[in-house]
């Protein structure tokens, strides 16, 4: 190619060749060149046009409440108070404001009233005691306090009242403690000894002394004779339950006791009109008896056949 118009292969056709200018422009049209110019300008939110014309653009939002478009009604432009309050009921807008304190248990509020509630005392442990007036509450390993500890006074409590499997026959200064006798007899008939006379050393003769003589005689006279049955082993062996609870610390009563109950046998009731043994021992051949008839004690052979009522402590 030698750079020649004429050299191409399929050139167009040069417009000087056109014989006319088949419909094309060949002339300004209004006689300018330059009047479709225009020089722009811009002024806030405004691009004015040199040949006086212009254009607005969309304003950006400026922050103003007054210029959101389907803002809310302004509060100010209620006519009436559409049933809200609009001014403190009770004339105070701090009276509702209360002030807590803690005293001990105490927790009290300083408004009208002055209310104090007194809380319970706790550690956690949900223990509670309803007791008599003296309440003590003892254990190991653990410590516990309980939340309430209820006084509601202390039972009152009779010569003659069933009391804790068998009958109340004497009581203490306090009231609270003191001796219960079966509600029958655990022998109509049986010997203090069993089958061999010997001294045990259970003399003790007062209040409670009972259940060690009786502890002292099974233990010595057991060794006599393993399958034997004697007056104190009828008693220790024997037990009562009464509303899920058993009772089983009875023994055979000293001759303290023994006097104690045959005084009360009335109010006790069910005894025979014979001889009961105590616990109390004499020497080798005799321990001490008392006619539940003429109240009157004193020392028999231990082979002899006597009746037989327990006893417990409380």
């Amino acid at each position: 190619f030698d750079g020649h118009y004429s050299s191409l292969i399929g050139a167009p056709t040069n417009v000087s060749a056109f014989t006319n200018d088949a419909g094309y422009l060949t002339s300004e049209v209004d006689g300018s060149v330059t009047n479709e110019i225009q020089a722009l300008s811009i002024s806030n939110d405004t691009i004015y046009l040199s040949n006086g014309g212009f254009v607005k653009l969309p304003a950006v939002f400026d922050g103003h409440y007054s210029s959101l478009i389907g803002a809310p009604t302004n509060v100010s432009a209620f006519t009436n108070d559409a049933g809200y309050l609009t001014s403190e009921v009770d004339g105070s807008v701090t009276n509702e404001i209360q002030t807590l304190s803690l005293s001990g248990n105490d927790l009290t509020i300083s408004g009208t009233g002055g209310n104090t509630v007194t809380l319970p005392a706790a550690d956690g442990s949900e223990t509670k005691v309803i007791a008599g007036t003296n309440v003590t509450v003892t254990g190991a390993g653990t410590t516990a306090s309980p939340y309430v500890v209820n006084a509601t006074g202390a039972t009152t409590l009779t010569i003659g009242q069933s009391y804790q499997g068998g009958i109340i026959f004497w009581l203490d200064a306090t009231g609270q403690h003191g001796l219960i006798a079966a509600t029958a007899d655990q022998s109509t008939g049986i010997h203090w000894y069993n089958g061999t006379s010997r001294y045990t050393g259970a003399t003790g003769d007062g209040l409670y002394a009972g259940s060690m003589n009786t502890a002292i005689i099974v233990a010595t006279q057991m060794a006599d004779n393993q399958t034997g049955n004697f007056a104190a082993k009828v008693c220790a062996d024997y037990s009562v339950t009464v509303d899920g609870v058993t009772y089983g610390d009875w023994y055979l009563p000293s001759k303290y006791e023994l006097n104690l109950l045959y005084n009360q046998r009335v109010a006790v009731g069910g005894f025979a009109s014979d001889y009961y043994w105590s616990s109390t021992d004499g020497d080798n051949d005799s321990a001490w008896q008392q006619d539940f008839v003429s109240g009157y004690q004193d020392g028999i052979v231990k082979a002899y056949p006597n009746y037989v009522r327990a006893i417990r402590a409380f």
